[in-house]
């Protein structure tokens, strides 16, 4: 089933003039997360084929597709022992695009935890280029929205949640989003508006933003700022 941001969005905003909030979160909660979280797969995309391209050169790459193959067929443990001969014997990009691919492969395989735990050694490995560091603390960051507390996510990603980085859009919208789910509608509210006011926000991002920001004003926990 194909979604459309703006659809989904004037569903939402139907509801809230319904006085339907209850439900609103319980509703739409998992969705806004899929959908923030396939922007940050694709930003991270870029950045990692940007990365290979850059080191394409490698004899290595075509056991890299086959691996990414078996991924895509769902072949996950075979998938996760052909990526982890590509980390221990591969050359160039492809020992790092090994470690963030198998860490995917956790996450199709339900092991959640493990995907965490190998997205933030990436994270903190400073053998990895700056810019893959960042993409894996964000794949981390948004699994621990669902699979952990608000201050998980904040040690992850807050210091990306900066002007001038790239990741700062999908790491404000993380935030805020985790702090939504634990109920601190202060700190949410806080960071959509940083969305909001961020003139250079995807318009697709500043959207879901201005969504929440009605739901946190609809809930009456955070009223909005008297300007």
């Amino acid at each position: 089933m194909a979604f459309n941001d703006d659809s989904f969005i004037r569903e939402v905003n139907e509801e809230l003039r319904s006085d339907q909030m209850k439900g609103v979160w319980r509703r739409f909660g998992r969705y806004i997360i899929v959908v923030a979280i396939l922007i940050v797969v694709g930003t991270a995309g870029k950045v990692l084929y940007e990365y290979w391209d850059d080191n394409r050169s490698s004899g290595t790459g075509d056991q890299f597709l086959a691996a990414m193959k078996l991924a895509d067929e769902n072949k996950n443990d075979e998938a996760l022992a052909a990526l982890d001969k590509l980390e221990k014997e591969g050359h160039g990009a492809y020992p790092v695009l090994a470690r963030m691919r198998a860490a995917t492969v956790q996450v199709q395989k339900g092991d959640t935890a493990a995907a965490i735990a190998a997205f933030n050694e990436i994270g903190k490995d400073n053998a990895v280029p700056a810019a893959v560091r960042d993409a894996a603390k964000m794949r981390a960051g948004w699994l621990l929205i669902e699979n952990g507390a608000y201050e998980q996510v904040s040690a992850a990603i807050e210091e990306m949640a900066v002007p001038g980085n790239a990741f700062r859009h999908s790491a404000r919208e993380a935030l805020g989003l985790a702090a939504y789910k634990a109920g601190n509608m202060a700190q949410a509210r806080q960071w959509f508006q940083s969305i909001v006011d961020d003139t250079d926000s995807p318009r697709n991002v500043a959207n879901r933003a201005h969504m929440m920001l009605d739901l946190i004003t609809a809930s009456g926990k955070a009223p909005a700022a008297q300007g």
